[in-house]
């Protein structure tokens, strides 16, 4: 925890967006950000849209229940949950288990990349939670694996959707 951090509840009145901004804008200017913002997540959705949007569900699941956080350490610990650096749709040996390791390979990144603390290198590694086998061991980590399923579910279905509006489109035009 950076000095002088507490746990505390988010304020009832303030905006996901300010809390990115106060605390993620070096995260967000960094050059691994123009990676992920080239990568796909889930559907047409880039890996940096999907780390900001859960980012953003995080403030909000916080802050609407009241829950002390690191604010701090929730924010940069959940805009980093994926920061593995490249696109696993790309057939490559390395992406293989994906869904398994990238937690691991988005730690080791995040703390080359910004010397994450103690609580976003938790949040990171098990936010993959239950397909990976340790559970979150801090509120923060909590908050984000919720947010993430929250988020990833909403993203693969748009994904679906799309597609199937294609595939409707494609039939009646035939």
């Amino acid at each position: 925890m950076h000095a002088g951090n507490t746990r505390h509840p988010i304020g009832r009145t303030t905006a996901p967006s300010e809390l990115i901004h106060a605390h993620c804008a070096d995260i967000l200017s960094s050059p691994g950000m123009q990676v992920e913002r080239k990568c796909i997540q889930h559907g047409d959705t880039s890996v940096l849209e999907h780390s900001v949007a859960v980012c953003a569900h995080c403030a909000i699941i916080a802050r609407t229940l009241r829950i002390p956080v690191d604010e701090r350490a929730l924010m940069r610990g959940s805009l980093l949950h994926d920061y593995f650096l490249y696109d696993w749709h790309v057939p490559d040996p390395s992406h293989r288990l994906h869904g398994f390791t990238h937690p691991g390979r988005a730690c080791r990144n995040a703390v080359r990349d910004f010397d994450i603390g103690p609580i976003e290198q938790s949040m990171v590694r098990h936010h993959m939670f239950p397909l990976t086998p340790v559970p979150p061991n801090c509120r923060e980590g909590v908050i984000l694996c919720i947010a993430d399923k929250i988020v990833a579910t909403r993203e693969t279905i748009h994904g679906f959707s799309l597609k199937l509006g294609g595939a409707r489109r494609g039939r009646r035009g035939a």
